[in-house]
């Protein structure tokens, strides 16, 4: 197939726009790439109304550990297991959050489905909306692996009727592109009319860069070390099918191995353990 390729430089950033979305490839994806933009991305000199700087111990004022589909599995047809605070999948060390995936099974635990890898997953006890987030995080890129930064709405919302924002996904087997996601009842990866953008990050698994959201009633921005390269706008008919980004979501962290994206070219087992460290999350809400 052929495919128009537009490509911006931008201090290390490569914007890949094309003319076809990502579910018109060979290979399968969860991610699109038919809304790229390109815009600058400025988040707030005030103090951020939420935030994490990862010093001492994960505050459990702030996160959950969320394990619950380890008996059942998680969707995707992933294969981690998502340890609790019991263990040291998710840890502090030297003021970055550590989210680790291993080569283990959990027999003893007593939630324990099966899975031949830990890994976890924290989820944000306040949701938060309308408003610029940023996420300073280094990726993992051992084959398998699946890292995410995303939004969910805890209200009790039906996937994908209450939507979903993904700020950053990456898997392992496609090493520091990044890709950016919105998913509604009208717009997601089953229908396959999800709306999104990917982008080239050099140096994603070495280096620690900058993931950022703009959320507005009317736009949804997401960028990388104050570059946007994807933009979704509230302009669609369908109403709530279309544009469910109207209530606070909650903030995700995780990752996950294996699945019908990030396993499609298998898991190196060698290569594991592998983490993704999250220096800070912050959070201006918008006024």
């Amino acid at each position: 197939m052929t495919v128009k390729k537009m490509t911006w430089w931008l201090a290390g950033v490569t914007l890949l726009a094309t003319g076809a979305s990502a579910q018109q490839m060979d290979t399968p994806s969860l991610g699109a790439t038919n809304y790229a933009y390109d815009g600058a991305m400025v988040a707030p000199a005030t103090r951020p109304s939420f935030g994490d700087e990862f010093n001492g111990s994960i505050d459990m004022r702030r996160w959950r550990w969320d394990t619950g589909q380890n008996r059942t599995g998680w969707p995707n047809h992933e294969l981690q297991y998502y340890a609790g605070p019991d263990r040291t999948n998710a840890r502090i060390e030297k003021g970055a959050l550590v989210i680790e995936a291993r080569a283990e099974a959990l027999r003893k635990e007593a939630d324990w489905g099966g899975q031949r890898y830990s890994s976890a997953k924290l989820v944000t006890k306040q949701t938060l909306g309308y408003g610029f987030y940023e996420v300073r995080a280094q990726l993992p890129c051992g084959r398998g692996m699946w890292p995410a930064i995303w939004l969910l709405p805890m209200d009790g919302s039906r996937w994908p009727d209450g939507g979903e924002i993904d700020i950053m996904e990456m898997v392992g087997f496609d090493p520091e592109v990044i890709h950016a996601t919105v998913h509604s009842a009208a717009f997601n990866h089953r229908l396959k009319t999800q709306r999104g953008a990917e982008v080239r990050v050099a140096g994603a698994c070495t280096d620690y860069h900058r993931y950022q959201l703009e959320w507005t009633p009317g736009t949804i921005t997401i960028g990388v070390d104050g570059r946007a390269y994807m933009r979704v706008k509230n302009d669609q008919p369908g109403g709530a099918a279309a544009w469910p980004f109207t209530r606070p979501y909650s903030l995700i962290l995780n990752l996950a191995v294996g699945g019908d994206w990030g396993g499609q070219r298998g898991v190196d087992d060698a290569a594991l353990p592998q983490a993704m460290k999250v220096d800070y999350v912050r959070y201006w809400q918008a006024k």
